[in-house]
This record gives structure tokens, sequence and C-alpha cells, in this order.
């Protein structure tokens, strides 16, 4: 039997087995089936398994991928692939094969799509590219809803827009803008001046910075050298304006290309101060602020934000104007400058398109949601509302004048008045 099995090749012994009738028998079976040879219109029912299927003929073998991509288009080509097979009329001469002696006919059959018979991966085919589809249209209209644009994609030729680390220097000035703030409540520690005497400083610094021609970060510093002052220094009455003007020539020494003289300062005072006042107040206002003059104002953040709002001249009209309108108000000192400037910029587009708006490039940039400024926006069109009104009218003159737009004269956003559920600040 041992020479048997070397000369036939298609005899398989079991290595655990001993030879003998029964399992001779078992072999030769065996070897006829294999050699049995498949007629031209007889295929293998795992040959047939393969070509419908199009995966290894175990049953539910699906081969994991971690990329969505490949396996989204190899279930969608499964689906087609499936689909044309299902509608196929069957070859009336197509014959299964099972096994030596059973032959099962299958001339007679037609499938159904909506059938019971359907195979249960095709139904969850279908089910998974539905939900595929409507996977992909959320993700899709997420992308539109959520697309922060790149707002400097425009200055890459520009040196002087330093776009490699503009993102850098604007996140610095977030973190040391708390060295520019002074405490809402620093007047009551002034002995002999008031909130109302500081409005009233500032609406005359803001015209008299309009009559020189300054550049506008320097009514900015100005204001800001002011707060800081008074916060540290106790200041009498008579002393107030000095202060007003010695912290606006530090301010065009820093800022200025052409500095206005001391003596033309002396001269809008109406001489109630000399020169070597004003040069004592100066060397006393940078001793006080130990020389610190560059801090982010609410300008800084001005510009910033208005090109992330894709901002018109319009727009940028309004937003300063409404920020100078805060200039003048002791309250608004509560809010930090990148605050101050980003709901400038939100109170300026309500006020254009009648409704409220904030993209969500506006969003990322400024880092304030709508429902950060929403408060301080409500306080910007109070003043809006009364700026005409009462003694300090500088900023309203000021921009109801043809080089401002008249911007002053359009309609404040009143609606955000109404505005409810929101917290404060």
């Amino acid at each position: 039997m041992a020479g048997s099995n070397e000369n036939n090749p298609t005899m398989i012994t079991h290595p655990n087995m001993q030879g003998g009738g029964l399992h001779q028998n078992h072999q030769a079976r065996v070897g006829q089936k294999m050699m049995a040879p498949i007629g031209n219109n007889r295929r293998a029912l795992r040959d047939i398994d393969r070509n419908i299927i199009g995966a290894p003929p175990y049953p539910c073998a699906i081969n994991k991928r971690t990329n969505f991509q490949k396996f989204a288009a190899q279930v969608s080509n499964m689906h087609n692939y499936v689909s044309e097979e299902i509608k196929k009329p069957c070859n009336p001469s197509t014959s299964v094969e099972l096994n030596d002696s059973t032959i099962i006919d299958v001339s007679d059959c037609k499938i159904k799509p909506n059938d019971s018979d359907v195979p249960m991966f095709v139904q969850h085919t279908e089910a998974m590219l539905e939900e595929i589809d409507c996977m992909a249209e959320e993700v899709e209209m997420e992308d539109i809803d959520e697309l922060v644009l790149d707002i400097d994609s425009c200055d890459k030729d520009n040196p002087l827009a330093v776009t490699e680390y503009i993102d850098d220097i604007y996140a610095y000035y977030k973190k040391v803008e708390s060295s520019s703030c002074v405490p809402s409540t620093y007047m009551d520690v002034q002995p002999d001046i008031n909130e109302r005497m500081r409005a009233i400083l500032i609406d005359w610094l803001i015209e008299v910075h309009y009559k020189f021609e300054l550049m506008e970060e320097t009514l900015y510093l100005t204001v800001n050298l002011i707060d800081r002052f008074l916060a540290l220094k106790p200041v009498v009455r008579k002393k107030l304006q000095l202060v007003g003007v010695t912290a606006m020539l530090l301010a065009s020494k820093y800022e200025e290309v052409s500095v206005p003289v001391v003596e033309d300062l002396v001269l809008i005072s109406d001489k109630a101060y000399t020169r070597q006042e004003v040069l004592e107040m100066e060397r006393m206002m940078v001793n006080s602020l130990q020389f610190n003059l560059s801090i982010p104002t609410p300008y800084v953040f001005m510009r910033r934000f208005l090109k992330a709002a894709e901002a018109d001249k319009k727009l940028e009209l309004v937003s300063f104007f409404l920020i100078e309108l805060c200039l003048i108000e002791y309250e608004m000192l509560r809010f930090p400058p990148s605050l101050l400037a980003a709901a400038a910029v939100f109170t300026g587009q309500c006020t254009l398109t009648g409704s409220k708006h904030w993209s969500k490039t506006c969003e990322w940039h400024t880092g304030y949601s709508q429902e950060h400024l929403i408060n301080c926006s409500r306080q910007m069109v109070s003043y809006h509302q009364k700026a005409a009104t009462g003694k300090l009218t500088g900023v309203h003159r000021k921009y109801s004048t043809s080089r401002y737009g008249y911007t002053a004269k359009r309609e404040p956003a009143l609606f955000l008045l109404e505005t409810t559920g929101f917290s404060s600040w």
C-alpha cells in the first residue's frame, strides 16, 4: 500500500492513520473527485461566489481598511457590480456542481432586487452607501459654514506685511494687552478730578488731534498715556489739561514723523502753561510709566480686525467713529482694547447692513464670538444715539464732515439694544 501511495499523487493519507480497507476506499473517492474534469458549462460554487461577491468565498469575510475613502470606493464598486449581476438574466445552460453526483439546473433562476432572497450583504451595502452620501453632504456643509479665510494670502509678496509671523505678533499683543489696561475705578483715588473732567479733556484733545492732522494711532496712545498716568499719580484740576497736552506730545514723538513743537501745544492751551512746565510734566510722566510706551492700543487691533472683516471704506469709518466715542466714556475702560476693537467692527457691520453678522473668519482672528461682543456693542449703539446731543460733540462734528464721509449721520443699529439673553462682561 505504501508503494501505491508513492506512485499515485492523488492518494491522501492522514499522518495519524494506518492503512486499511475503509481508509483506502475513502482515499480512492477523494482521488476520483479531485481528478474529475469540470465541463464547459459547469463551474464550481466557490467560483460563482467569488465572481459575484468579489471577495474571499468565506461568508461575511470583509477586509477592514483604515482609509475611509478607499473603503467607500470599494463598497461603491461592489454595489454597482452586484446590481448589474442581479439584473442580468441567468444563462439557461448554466448548471452548478455541488458534488460528484448532484447537478442543479439554474435555467429558471430569476432574481428580483426587491425579493427577500436578495443577499443580506447587498441590503447592507445599499444602506451603507446612503449613509456615506449623507455623511459626505454633512461634512461638505460644515466645511462651507466654518470656512476661515486666509486674510494674508494677498500680501504674501509684501515684505512690509510680515505675513510669516503676523499671527505671532497679534498673539503677543493679546497676551500683553493687560499691561495697557487701567483699573476702571481709578477715579475713586483722585481727590480733585472726576470722570466728567476726563471726558471734557479727551473730547478737546480729539479736536486738537484733528486740527493738527496727526496720525490716528497718536490719538489712541495719547488717551492711554493719560489714563495710565492718572491711575498712578493724583492730579489737581488745574493741571489736568497740562497732562493732556504732554501726553499728546509724548505720543507724537513715538508715532509721528513730524512732531508738533512745544510752543504750539502751549499756544492751543491758551498759554495756560509755560514751556518749562510742559517739559517738567513730560519728565514726570515717562518716569512714572517707566518709559513703557510700546503697548497695544485699540487702534492696533482695529487694523487687523477690519482686514479680517474685509472692510471697505464705509465700514472702516463707522468702526473708528464708534470706538472714538468710547474713548471719551470712562466706563468703557472695563473692556480690554482687543474687545473694544472687535465690538466696534461688529457694531459697524450691524449699522451698515441692518442685521447681526459675525463671520467665522472674524471670530477666528479676533478671538471673540458674537455673544462676547453684544454687551459692548450695545453700549456703543447708545453712545451713537446720543452723539449729537450734549456738550461733548467733538467726535460727532469730526465725523460729520465730507472728509469722514458724513459717517456720524448714519442711523445707529438700534435693534442691538433689543437683544437679550447675553450675560454682561
